[in-house]
């Protein structure tokens, strides 16, 4: 049985966020985690040990690092009162999630497109995509778009409130610090495919559980909004291990099958065509109007999540 304060502090998060989103004005954990992945990277780079036993350490280091702060900061505002610590644990899984600010993204995308043209829409999705963006047509912008949705659905909100209401806040950190580790060194390239390993591989194993425990979810929200359940559920199955991500295909393929639309495909990363295949082969291309579908799609499901959650955890 789950802590009925965990319960609280799931759906007082999920409601901070719709209310707040992520202001740049707020002091942000996220953004000092990052600041701590850059500062202390060339601390463990110049140790005379292997890279990849480097990478391990820093890897770990900071994760454990982030879950005592965390875990220290919540036990001492329960000592003061358990009032406190809820008020904490609410704030701190609220930096953890990110619906609001994942759907402004998205949607200044369709914006650009709609309002400033294709040049400005390839700006804008430059700022929430890994691949290079300057040649993208408008369906590559597209799809860009809507696959970004589709897996920050599982790294932005059903990864770390599966963990908040597993092990409270400070597991959420520990698991915003592993996706953060891995959005930053994570890469198979010269520079990191040694140093990064170790965090690419702990972000693929916390995300192996949600990613599948969101086809479920996508496939209800999908069945709601669209009668189109089914399909979701049926193209995560036998397409979601057609990605190059252990986790990733599988979101992105129940979106493909929501929305009945083709994703994934060959893209340009580092100056370097990745032949990646496609999602959802038996369907259309995108066009600009799936944006904003995918966005209503991922809010369903954020919703239905936390509250299936609530309910589990208030049990």
């Amino acid at each position: 049985m789950m802590e009925l304060h965990i319960a609280y502090a799931l759906l007082a998060a999920f409601v901070l966020d719709l209310i707040l989103g992520d202001p740049l004005w707020l002091f942000h954990p996220v953004r000092w985690m990052g600041a701590a992945i850059s500062r202390l990277e060339p601390v463990f780079r110049c140790q005379k040990i292997p890279l990849v036993i480097s990478g391990t350490l820093f890897c770990g280091f900071l994760v454990l690092s982030v879950w005592g702060i965390s875990w220290f900061m919540v036990h001492l505002a329960g000592m003061i009162h358990p009032t406190c610590r809820s008020i904490l644990e609410s704030i701190l899984i609220y930096y953890c999630i990110s619906p609001s600010s994942l759907r402004k993204a998205a949607m200044e995308v369709e914006t650009a497109l709609n309002s400033s043209g294709l040049q400005k829409a390839r700006k804008k999705v430059s700022c929430i995509v890994g691949r290079e963006t300057g040649h993208l047509s408008e369906q590559g912008v597209v799809r860009a778009a809507v696959e970004t949705v589709a897996e920050n659905l599982v790294d932005g909100i059903i990864s770390p409130l599966f963990y908040a209401a597993i092990g409270g806040a400070p597991l959420a950190m520990a698991y915003r610090m592993v996706n953060t580790l891995d959005s930053m060194v994570g890469y198979r390239n010269d520079a990191y495919l040694h140093f990064g390993k170790a965090s690419a591989r702990l972000d693929d194993i916390a995300n192996f559980i949600p990613a599948r425990l969101a086809v479920p979810v996508i496939a209800f929200a999908a069945q709601l909004l669209s009668k189109s359940g089914k399909s979701a559920f049926h193209t995560a199955v036998h397409e979601g291990s057609h990605h190059a991500s252990p986790n990733s295909g599988y979101s992105e393929a129940a979106f493909a099958g929501a929305m009945f639309v083709k994703l994934n495909g060959p893209s340009i990363y580092h100056g370097r065509l990745v032949n990646k295949p496609y999602i959802g082969v038996a369907f259309d291309n995108v066009t600009r109007n799936d944006i904003r579908k995918a966005c209503d799609l991922m809010l369903l499901c954020s919703l239905l999540w936390t509250f299936l959650l609530v309910v589990i955890s208030a049990a």
